[in-house]
């Protein structure tokens, strides 16, 4: 969104005969969000947390009030009305500190539900950032002379108890999307709330739940660079290549480690529906992108994608009252459930299981809690490594990849497979994260 420019030249524009019909679920601009919130990635906090901790959060939204104006700034050569703009930002800002400064007041009387109130908080801040984008992006085409209209899916000053699916509907009720473009907010006021459950994942829910009510032909991801067969600040950007075709199980795959093509919860509606996915670089518009559908199988065996997490452990447990005991991983998955986490790979023999999952989730309390059912439970930092595919269902796929990693020197150790046959999956000492990628995209997918 920050490089909006081209983003009209190589998609909005890019054919004058389709320029209507089209629905743009926006996201916030670069970095906004995270200032809103907190940063996706490194977790520094944000507005949010200086809201939750009754820290000067009235200064932080002046300070991005500023930022947003900056922005406004940038794209004024394209057409952007800045005045317009400007007073756009400046009453949402104005009103979202007075919200807050109300629900400070509410929080300190003690008569409601914290969590609840600061879910409410968070909701409230998402909401800006997709607020603006979406203005503005309408605002530009405008000036450029084109019929466009601004979707605010935010229920802004709107109090009425309406879901998810019902503020879609009503927002687009009245709106012909064959005749204007539509820039709605990526995200969805409702009475659900859309952050509890998919949190980050808010705008992709929305993309989804507006193609599927409109019945969208087609639901297209722009994204700043290719679906490729591996990461190429890893792989190498001569070695790594576009993936042209797979299906919805890789797109899961591939979610299940952090590489989301889209968010899985949002994908889902879309599978069920039969709509495809298309994965484009919005810079590089001449090159078709990945298609993913339902049904798609690799007329040849190969391998499609290599990727994987450093960011996760292996959990151990080893108790020697687990072989012959029928259900003992019951406990185990209880205690899983309880403390919600998910884990990526189960690995197991008679008297130990291994479950990698992501290291922020391995939390002391949930240890302390397995620590008190099991013998023996442990913790060590490693990196899993997926070989990926719709069709990777070929003698000696395993023995070559396993010889791969052998060849550069890398210990694999563990490694799981289904008989479906669509992941790979090696653990591997987290040293040798790259190194183990390289390896397995050398010999797997050249």
């Amino acid at each position: 969104m920050s490089r909006f420019a081209e983003i009209i030249d190589n998609v909005i524009l890019r054919r004058p005969d389709e320029v209507y019909g089209r629905v743009y679920v926006v996201s916030a601009y670069a970095g906004i969000t995270n200032e809103l919130l907190e940063h996706k990635k490194t977790k520094k906090p944000g507005i949010y947390e200086l809201f939750k901790e009754q820290g000067d959060y009235p200064r932080k939204m002046l300070a991005l009030r500023d930022r947003l104006y900056e922005i406004n700034r940038g794209f004024e050569p394209i057409g952007l009305h800045r005045s317009e703009a400007d007073g756009f930002v400046d009453e949402r800002i104005d009103l979202a500190i007075n919200i807050l400064r109300s629900m400070e007041n509410v929080l300190g009387s003690g008569y409601v539900s914290r969590r609840e109130l600061l879910l409410a908080a968070r909701e409230l801040l998402a909401s800006l950032g997709e607020m603006h984008s979406a203005f503005n992006s309408a605002s530009i085409l405008r000036q450029q002379g084109y019929d466009a209209t601004f979707v605010d899916l935010s229920g802004w000053e709107d109090a009425r108890q309406k879901t998810i699916d019902q503020r879609i509907q009503e927002c687009f009720a009245a709106i012909d999307p064959f005749s204007t473009i539509c820039f709605a907010t990526g995200y969805t006021k409702g009475t659900e709330g859309i952050m509890r459950e998919f949190d980050r994942g808010y705008s992709e829910v929305t993309f989804s739940k507006i193609a599927v009510l409109l019945g969208a032909s087609e639901a297209v991801i722009h994204k700043e660079y290719h679906l490729c067969s591996g990461d190429p600040l890893i792989i190498g950007e001569d070695a790594a290549h576009p993936v042209c075709n797979t299906n919805y199980d890789v797109a899961d795959q591939l979610a299940d480690v952090g590489m989301e093509a889209i968010h899985p919860k949002a994908s889902k509606p879309l599978e069920i529906s039969g709509i495809p996915i298309r994965v484009k670089n919005a810079f590089d518009p001449d090159h078709p992108g990945t298609l993913m559908t339902t049904d798609f199988i690799a007329p040849e065996s190969k391998v499609e994608i290599v990727t994987g997490s450093s960011q996760v452990i292996c959990l151990e447990i080893h108790d020697t009252r687990m072989v012959g005991e029928v259900g003992f991983d019951c406990r185990l998955m209880e205690l899983f459930r309880h403390h919600a986490i998910s884990y990526i790979a189960k690995m197991t023999n008679a008297n130990t299981i291994d479950l990698i999952l992501l290291e922020r989730d391995a939390k002391a309390h949930f240890l302390e809690d397995l620590r008190k059912n099991f013998e023996s439970v442990t913790t060590a930092p490693v990196a899993i490594v997926c070989a990926i595919g719709s069709n990777i269902a070929q003698p000696g796929i395993m023995a070559r990849a396993a010889q791969a990693l052998a060849m550069a020197g890398i210990n694999i150790m563990a490694v799981a497979q289904t008989t479906r046959q669509t992941n790979m999956q090696f653990i591997v000492e987290r040293e040798h994260f790259a190194d183990a990628q390289r390896a397995l995209h050398g010999a797997l997918c050249m």
